[in-house]
Parts: structure tokens; C-alpha cells; sequence
């Protein structure tokens, strides 16, 4: 490890910013402290040890809610890269010939380790990617956890999964992981990839790095062996040479579309497996029939959840029209109530936005709304001084060309359309070069399937959004990529099965 000087306070807390029309809640903050010691710099973690990079460059990940740095880390080069892929193959040949049993105590051990430490964990997410503290502990560590569990579940019953008698690994998975969810993308790739008897070279985003590195920790700490998991940190340069290293065998990917493509382009010609997990413009669909609470409800969850830094957010809302006045004063009132502040307080609803990068983002795209002519709307509340940070935003008078309705924001902005009939929805909710999620709200349950099937959508919800389970299969069509994570479905695109032994 580079340098080995511990923190003893992460930082001070940010002030909550204040809302209209909200009960006056007393500061519930958790205690920075509880996310253990965090290193003031990290190298990668390669063949079950840290060690320094082959390079002098570092890289700063900071806290997006005050803006202090919290650690410096590695800029991965091409033969760090090499050095964990040597690393991983030499790793396989162990791991991959263990019984299905014997994998999948290691998988149980994980999981345990990671509810037995999820306070520590959630604290640190928080702070490294600013999201809300009640959804990291809520949502993020359960979600972690559960993955392990249930892929260690699989790891013995690999002949019955459907895919063959004798399903093989491939080999060496290079896993490539974005910043909205750090801790959970990392349990969707690193837990089916471990039980299906693959070895993992992992580079987690460069805001976001803490976790990864802290999830190092937890795989010694379950005596997994040497290898089977190595991080390596850095940029998208990290990123292109371990997708682009001649020894994997599996890439998977989440994040943007552009990068995406782009390996896609890397990937052609070879025999390397690939998928894809990129990104959306979901439309979250009202009919007048609907219950309005519970989809104000869910149409709140859907895109202000994580500051709206979700692939699957229901950034479109399609209303029916005889509905629409009412249903937009219903969630003016309810976005009115949404505290935006400190990640850390337990009473925040809306954290900071990630980076600088991704707020001056955000902000062009709403300028662009509003030059296009869409009106815009964002209740009162005063942001803290510090750090990177978002009203909760709607537009109303949106049309399907504006850029706002087209292109993907990744930010806690809203764009309101309306339909009149159940196949206009359906046409306009499918008008999208994107194909990932979509939701739909009513009380017919004949109307739902007969919605489902025609929405172009990987994953539809009904009466809810945003509901995700390690059981379920999640991934998309078109532009949102190909291959699924989750399931029994997230077990092929790491399974050899196309050349199985009868």
C-alpha cells in the first residue's frame, strides 16, 4: 500500500438546506466516524494483497456534499492492468475447479461479512458518492448482501439452471462498474461471476472508489483465496485497458451509452463475451384510473431517488390528459416537501449530486428546457454553500423533440408529456432510442399486460417503480445495452454455453 496515514474524522456534516411547507425535523446526523478509517492513499488490491501502482499518477476522490478530498488513489496503468489479469488466470484453475459447495461458502461468508459491517459501509458510500444515508442503509447494503446470498445459492446447482448438463466458466471476467451504485454494481457483476466459478478483475469509477477498495478488505477478511478478486483503480483509461487486455474473457459494463458503444467497437471480432448495462429515459405512464397517491408516490421514488442518478429512473412521466392538473398539483405539493442537505442526515431525502461533472450536466440539459420552451418549476429551499447540489425539477409543456425528453439527464429532473389513449402511450413512451425500464399505473390489470407487452422495456413495473430483487433478471433492449444481471438469468453471460460436454 502507497501510504498507510489514517483519517479520524471524514469531515464536518454540510447544513440540511431547508424547504417550504416542511415539519421542523431535528438534525438526525450519523456520525462520519462510523465509516471507519479511510486511507489518505490506496493502491490496488492485485492477487489478494494492496500494492502500488507501476505508475506515479494519483487520482482524488472527494466528497461531493462539502467538496474535501478524502483519499488519493491510483491512476491504474497497462501493467497494473496485466499484473491483475496474470494474477486472476493464475487464480482460475483453483477456483474454478472447487465444487459448486465449496464456492459457495465463500459467497455466504461475504454476504455475512457485509451485513455484519453494513453501518460502516453505508456510511462510506454516503460519503463517497453523496447519496442519502436512508437509501445506502436502506436500500444499497440489504440489496449487497442479498445478491451474495442468493448467487451462493446457485453455485452447487449450476447443472440445473437450464443452460445444459454441464455449464463451464469462461475464465477471467473484467468488470467495469459506475458511480450511482458502486457497492450494489459491484455485488451484481462480482457475486454471479464468483459462483459460476470465474476469477474477477474489477475497476470501479474514479468518484467512487471507497467502497471497492474497503470490499478488498472483506474479501481477505473471508480468506478468499488470492486472486479469485483483484481491483484495480482509475480512470476510463484503467477502464479501456482492461476491457481491451487479450487474456479476458468476459467484459461487463455499466454506465453510458457512448462507452458502451465504444467497447462494443473494442470487443468486435474477438471471442471475448460481452454485455451491456447502459442507459435509459424510462417513461413512468398515469392513467386516469389510477390510485394519484400512491403514483405521486411512485412517480417521486422513481426519479428523485438517488438525486435521479439511476439508468432506470422514470425521468418521463406520460399523464393522461384528463388527469393532469390534478395529479402535477398532487406531486408540486409532495416535491415541496423533499429535504435536500447533508447525505448524512438521516431526514434527507436528496443528497448531493456526485461530481462537478455531473452537475454541470444537469444544468446545461435543464437551460436547454427551458430555451426550447418547456416550463419549468422546482419548489424553494436553500442549498448549502458547500459542495454539488440540484433542486428536484419538473417541466411541464414538454414536447417528444425537446433534448430534455430525448436525452438521458441522470439528475433529479422531471419532464411532464401527456397522452389521451392507451396506444398513443404506448407510442410515445416507446419514441426513445433507449429500452430499459417503464411503468405503469392503474387499476386494470388487463390494461397492464396488454401495456406490458407492447412497451419496449427490459423491465415494467406496475403500480410501483424502481423495485429491484436478486432473483429478477434486469437489463434492457436497444441503446440500453443487451444481457441480463439478476437471476437465474445472470448466471449465463458468465457460463460457457455453446460447447457443453453430453
Amino acid at each position: 500500500m502507497a501510504k498507510t496515514n489514517k483519517k479520524t474524522e471524514a469531515e464536518q456534516p454540510v447544513q440540511p438546506a431547508k424547504a417550504s411547507g416542511l415539519f421542523e425535523y431535528a438534525p438526525a446526523p450519523e456520525s462520519p466516524a462510523a465509516a471507519g478509517e479511510i486511507a489518505t492513499s490506496y493502491g490496488h488490491f492485485i492477487g489478494g494483497r494492496f500494492v502500488d501502482s507501476s505508475g506515479s499518477e494519483a487520482l482524488k476522490t472527494v466528497n461531493p456534499a462539502t467538496e474535501q478530498v478524502l483519499a488519493e488513489f491510483a491512476q491504474g496503468t497497462e501493467e497494473d492492468v496485466d499484473r491483475a489479469v496474470q494474477a486472476a488466470r493464475k487464480a482460475f484453475a483453483d477456483w474454478s475447479s472447487l465444487p459448486g459447495s465449496e464456492r459457495a461458502k465463500y459467497l455466504f461468508r461475504i454476504a455475512r461479512i457485509v451485513q455484519e459491517r453494513s453501518r460502516e459501509l453505508a456510511v462510506l458510500e454516503s460519503i463517497d458518492n453523496g447519496k442519502p444515508i436512508r437509501e445506502t442503509r436502506d436500500v444499497d447494503l440489504p440489496l449487497v448482501a442479498a445478491h451474495f446470498f442468493y448467487y451462493a445459492g446457485w453455485a452447487d446447482k449450476l447443472d440445473f439452471a437450464g443452460f445444459g448438463p454441464n455449464p463451464r466458466p469462461l475464465g477471467v471476467a473484467a468488470q467495469v462498474i459506475p458511480w450511482n451504485f458502486p457497492l450494489l454494481m459491484l455485488a451484481w457483476k462480482v457475486a454471479p461471476a464468483l459462483a459460476t466459478g470465474n476469477t474477477v478483475v474489477l475497476k470501479p469509477a474514479e468518484t467512487t472508489p471507497l467502497t471497492a477498495l474497503r470490499f478488498a478488505e472483506i474479501c481477505r477478511q473471508a480468506g478468499l483465496p488470492d486472486g479469485v478478486v483483484n481491483i484495480v483503480t482509475g480512470d476510463g483509461r484503467t477502464g479501456a485497458a482492461l476491457t481491451a487486455h487479450p487474456d479476458v474473457n468476459k467484459v461487463a459494463f455499466t454506465g453510458s451509452t457512448p462507452v458502451g458503444r465504444s467497447i462494443a467497437k473494442q470487443l468486435a471480432g474477438t471471442r471475448k463475451k460481452l454485455s451491456l448495462e447502459l442507459g435509459g429515459k424510462a417513461a413512468n405512464i398515469v392513467f386516469d384510473d389510477a390510485p394519484l397517491d400512491q403514483a405521486v408516490e411512485g412517480i417521486v421514488n422513481g426519479i428523485f431517488f438517488n438525486q435521479g442518478h439511476v439508468c432506470c429512473a422514470g425521468s418521463r412521466l406520460l399523464v393522461q390528459e384528463s388527469v393532469q392538473d390534478e395529479l402535477l398539483d398532487a406531486l408540486k405539493r409532495r416535491m415541496g416537501t423533499l429535504r435536500v442537505g447533508d447525505p448524512l442526515d438521516k431526514n434527507t431525502d436528496i443528497g448531493a449530486i456526485n461530481s462537478a461533472a455531473q452537475l454541470a450536466r444537469i444544468t446545461e440539459l435543464a437551460a436547454a428546457g427551458e430555451q426550447e420552451g418547456a416550463e419549468r418549476w422546482a419548489p424553494e429551499c436553500e442549498l448549502p454553500g458547500a459542495g454539488y447540489w440540484f433542486r428536484p425539477t419538473l417541466f411541464t409543456g414538454v414536447s417528444q423533440a425537446h433534448r430534455i425528453a430525448r436525452e438521458e439527464i441522470f439528475g433529479p429532473v422531471l419532464s411532464v408529456l401527456t397522452f389521451r389513449t392507451p396506444a398513443e402511450a404506448v407510442e410515445k413512451a416507446n419514441n426513445t432510442p433507449y429500452g430499459l425500464s417503464a411503468g405503469i399505473w392503474t387499476e386494470k390489470g388487463s390494461r397492464i399486460l396488454w401495456m406490458a407487452n407492447r412497451l419496449r422495456a427490459g423491465v415494467v413495473w406496475a403500480n410501483t417503480f424502481n423495485k429491484f430483487d436478486p432473483t429478477s433478471p434486469f437489463g434492457g433492449y436497444k441503446e440500453s445495452g443487451y444481457g441480463r444481471e439478476g437471476g437465474r438469468h445472470g448466471l449465463e453471460p458468465y457460463l460457457n454455453v455453446e460447447a457443453l460436454d453430453v
